[in-house]
């Protein structure tokens, strides 16, 4: 069996036979599943309308009548949401899995896709979202403090120029590593070792998306990144004074 069952998980996905299948499986490995047909329903139930309970994770299909799953996935965000998203499409394009990431989902699996897969994939969100990722190191209790933002790895939060910032469990993992190597250039291959685990499928061009989504929460110009620097043809190094680094 896998971690932690009992996790309550929603599949927002408007074909029947899917949501019989995933509600089938998902049960059986031991998470509470709850299917719904559309964005309608599940705005209702996480504004509480139609019951206070919320989920652990959200699955969330792309292709959705009405609002599309990235215009559900960008109404959480831009509402403060951090929910586990990890979004679902039938279409083959990889653009469509920048434009999910750059929306802050956690992940993003294609169909037609294997059962145990998705159990994986909804395991390492829930991981990264309780602690750390296999493989990474441990981040520091104590906050850390980079120009007007503070991040405190013990409460999980990020706050700016004295305002609490929603950082998502990708984000907080990336951020978590960063500030364990200051100064330090990683590799792209590197950071996605270290925060999302060993054997992660996370490609180099998904972790420019992640980088990308963590300087808008903390550069004052994420065009011109003071404190997530880019190592040309390398990566990526925290550089907590913002000050320049030599090439």
């Amino acid at each position: 069996m896998g971690m932690g069952r009992s996790h309550r998980i929603w599949v927002v996905d408007d074909d029947p036979e899917l949501r019989r299948m995933l509600a089938t499986y998902l049960g059986e490995q031991g998470y509470a599943v709850r299917c719904l047909e559309g964005g309608p329903q599940l705005l209702a139930r996480l504004e509480g309308r139609l019951g206070p309970e919320r989920p652990d994770l959200l699955v969330l299909d792309l292709m959705l009548p009405g609002d599309d799953g990235l215009t559900l996935l960008r109404r959480l965000r831009d509402g403060g949401d951090d929910l586990p998203v990890l979004m679902l499409t039938a279409r083959a394009d990889g653009v469509d899995r920048i434009i999910g990431l750059e929306q802050g989902a956690d992940d993003y699996l294609a169909k037609p896709f294997l059962p145990r897969e998705l159990t994986a994939r909804i395991e390492a969100v829930l991981r990264r979202r309780s602690r750390s990722p296999s493989g990474s190191p441990q981040p520091e209790s104590r906050p850390v403090c980079f120009g007007t933002c503070l991040f405190d790895p013990a409460s999980r939060t990020l706050a700016r120029d004295g305002a609490a910032v929603a950082i998502t469990s990708g984000e907080f993992s990336l951020l978590a590593v960063f500030v364990q190597h200051p100064q330090r250039p990683l590799s792209r291959q590197r950071l996605v070792e270290l925060a999302r685990g060993p054997g992660s499928e996370t490609d180099s061009r998904s972790m420019d998306v992640q980088v990308s989504r963590l300087r808008r929460l903390i550069e004052p110009d994420p065009a011109r990144p003071r404190y997530l620097q880019t190592v040309w043809g390398y990566g990526y190094v925290f550089v907590p004074d913002g000050q320049p680094r030599a090439s």
